[in-house]
């Protein structure tokens, strides 16, 4: 029972991460009908710029609070990547948008591999170490421990997952999105300007992947140039498993992923003596991947549509 409670809350913090990342695949796919496969390189980007900003003023010796240092390192890494992810629209994506569908895709890759590497020359290869910006305080909870970090990640995946709803179901910009993804014609027919709804589809998913970048860097205490291309590909399964185009399809789809991963790692662990469950943590994920694929490939929460001839 204690494993079980363990992992449920790992999980949870887990999944909370996932879904922000899923959010943002989820968006753009369901405006545009594409998959930013270099989605995942704008959380990397986020924690290596947060990294970098929290380690320039804890060296410093500035005597700013925690949460100061925390927001300062956001303030710089969600800009930049905002300003990513409309160039990646503008140049990389926008001129393809009535080319067959494999074009934009294989273009998402190259974007991904550009963008590690840039951050490969900049960064260099090394992984760098979260600093000790405040100190964990650790709570029990009928023998699982949870920390005061895997709260505020959760509280905060939270919020901003409630801002999103807020902001696409109660907006006149959410009007604008919903009328785009349901036909873009008919919209721009309607004055909606197409280009700016995916426009603010991929600046509102890189705030998302921002946050996400600090989160993951904060909770494993390391970030390192590679590490968008792995959490892109759970969050894509996360966004699958939900119904890709589905905002609340991809919150559940990252919380069930980070719960999957979380209980069978904790308890192949617990068979193989912690041999077998870290190291086959992400083979979960992509099982999963395949199984709803098989099963159900429009996902939980996603409709199942006829192909039009």
């Amino acid at each position: 029972m204690d494993t079980f409670l363990q992992q449920l809350i790992n999980g949870i913090t887990l999944g909370s991460i996932y879904a922000l990342v899923a959010l943002g695949y989820t968006m753009v796919y369901g405006i545009v009908g594409l998959i930013n496969f270099a989605h995942g390189e704008l959380v990397m980007v986020g924690a290596l710029t947060s990294l970098s900003v929290i380690q320039a003023l804890m060296a410093a010796g500035l005597g700013l609070p925690p949460a100061a240092v925390m927001v300062a390192g956001l303030l710089v890494s969600i800009p930049l990547c905002m300003l990513l992810a409309y160039a990646m629209e503008r140049v990389a994506y926008r001129p393809l948008r009535g080319a067959p569908r494999l074009a934009p895709l294989i273009t998402a890759i190259g974007v991904s591999i550009v963008l590690q590497n840039v951050a490969m020359l900049f960064w260099g290869r090394s992984y760098f170490s979260f600093p000790a910006v405040f100190s964990t305080t650790t709570y029990s909870i009928a023998g699982a421990a949870v920390t005061d970090l895997q709260i505020l990640i959760v509280l905060l995946a939270g919020a901003l997952m409630a801002g999103l709803l807020v902001v696409v179901h109660r907006t006149r910009l959410g009007l604008a999105m919903r009328a785009t993804a349901e036909n873009a014609q008919v919209a721009g027919l309607m004055g909606v300007d197409a280009n700016r709804v995916i426009v603010a589809a991929f600046l509102l998913g890189a705030v998302l992947a921002a946050v996400a970048g600090l989160m993951v860097s904060a909770y494993y205490g390391i970030a390192h140039y590679y590490m968008g291309f792995m959490l892109g590909l759970k969050a894509f399964t996360a966004a699958v498993l939900g119904g890709i185009g589905n905002l609340a399809g991809a919150m559940l789809g990252g919380l069930l992923l980070g719960l999957i991963e979380s209980l069978g790692a904790g308890y192949i662990g617990d068979l193989t003596g912690d041999v077998l469950g870290s190291n086959y943590q992400d083979v979960f994920a992509f099982l999963v991947l395949v199984v709803v694929l098989t099963i159900r490939p429009s996902g939980l929460l996603g409709e199942r549509v006829s192909e039009r001839s």
